[in-house]
């Protein structure tokens, strides 16, 4: 083939493949657009202010937004509006811990009172309506592995009034909503934490959050850094998350969205989970930085992490977490009995198992008749979702926490499925 004819067939090659992509993006874009009118139905009924949505597949990414950042304000939403992304957080900690066991700081079955030594020779109570001193020993150590699959025996409750949970909250442990935060450093945080029995037997049954916060100190204790300091270094500027911390600096504080309202399904109350700008719990660097909720984010930040995860540990040619390692965060590391003895939302194990930082779908639901995807939602209104057999990634953001059970999620999903596979 002559110099000439090669450079025409290349250039054509080139043209159509850049042509086809071109395709598939306004394909996804419009797909995506087709969520925003269910979306915009939402703001208009006040379910929420405003919202920032964005679906990827392979190299395509749509975005897409309806609304204004707060109640009553005109700032429109915006694809780099900063949101409070709660629990979405645990995810971002459980990769941390793997990356110091894969450097052979951690061990997963090591018990964790050689980073943790308050969590030692634990008691744990006879009756979760109990007293505190009515309790029998624990029968074995609590492990790293039991910290990152939730296991370790100690978790959120929805009675405020058994003993244990007001020994939570007289020192002010913060064991669920994130807001208000803790006033207390992650040593004195523990110091009181190592006080309490276990509500449960290690590695009887799932328990919720409690986990994710103990990760946190243990990253601190076992890297010798700050665990922010460690999540910033490993994960954040690796994966160029330039907005994404534990708390909203001054200078970005005109993108940050305003904390929606959140209604009490038992008493009927309407609360606002924390204030807005500069009065917000994340305008300030926390004395505690959570493990379990306490990051900010954007859709496109927290993309730059979820796409990791999808591509096997891998971001733009680095590596950061090993192959092996997001297969076991990633897989439903609970038993049968384990979940049979939970206590979380009713039917929440029907359809789903738990990973490191994650839920982990494991049978067909109203979402989607093939399993297998995994991702976690934030209490303030976020969600994500990786679906490794799609190669998608999807991330909604609101600020209202009503969102994730007034039937609006759910809606979402079931809208994101459709559109993807039409």
């Amino acid at each position: 083939m002559k110099r000439r004819e090669f450079l025409l067939v290349s250039g054509s090659a080139v043209a159509a493949t850049a042509m086809g992509a071109c395709t598939r993006r306004r394909r996804l874009q419009g797909r995506v657009v087709s969520l925003h009118d269910p979306m915009a139905a939402r703001v208009t009924r006040h379910e929420f202010p405003g919202a920032v949505w964005l679906v990827a597949q392979g190299d395509d990414v749509a975005v897409d937004a309806v609304g204004v950042t707060a109640i009553g304000g005109s700032a429109p939403m915006r694809r780099d509006t900063i949101f409070r992304i709660a629990s979405m957080t645990k995810a971002v900690t459980a990769s941390a811990v793997m990356m110091l066991v894969e450097d052979g700081t951690l061990t997963l079955d090591a018990p964790a009172e050689r980073w943790l030594p308050e969590i030692a020779h634990r008691c744990v109570l006879r009756r979760i309506e109990g007293p505190l001193t009515d309790t029998v020993p624990a029968r074995r150590a609590i492990t790293v592995r039991d910290l990152l699959s939730f296991t370790l025996g100690f978790g959120l409750l929805f009675d405020n009034a058994l003993p244990i949970q007001r020994a939570i909250d007289e020192n002010h442990l913060v064991n669920g909503p994130p807001v208000p935060m803790t006033p207390h450093g992650p040593d004195e945080w523990m110091k009181r934490f190592g006080t309490l029995p276990l509500m449960h037997q290690p590695g009887e049954r799932w328990m919720y959050n409690t986990g994710s916060l103990l990760q946190g100190v243990l990253v601190r204790r076992a890297s010798g850094k700050g665990f922010e300091a460690f999540v910033h270094e490993r994960i954040i500027e690796p994966l160029g998350m330039r907005d994404t911390d534990f708390f909203v600096p001054e200078g970005k504080l005109d993108r940050f969205a305003g904390c929606g309202i959140f209604t009490d399904p038992q008493r009927g109350t309407k609360t606002r989970m924390d204030q807005d700008g500069a009065a917000s719990a994340y305008a300030t660097p926390p004395v505690f930085p959570s493990g379990a909720g306490g990051l900010v984010s954007t859709v496109d930040d927290y993309l730059a992490f979820a796409r990791m995860l999808l591509k096997g540990g891998v971001h733009e040619s680095r590596r950061l977490l090993r192959t092996e390692s997001v297969r076991e965060m990633t897989k439903d590391q609970l038993r049968p009995e384990q979940k049979a003895a939970s206590s979380f939302f009713p039917g929440f194990f029907a359809t789903r198992g738990w990973g490191y930082g994650m839920a982990i779908y494991t049978a067909p639901d109203a979402v989607s008749r093939v399993p297998g995807r995994y991702g976690w939602d934030g209490g303030f209104g976020t969600s994500w979702v990786n679906d490794p057999g799609r190669d998608l990634v999807a991330i909604v953001m609101t600020q209202s926490p009503d969102f994730l059970f007034s039937g609006g999620l759910e809606a979402f999903w079931r809208g994101v499925y459709a559109a993807v596979d039409e």
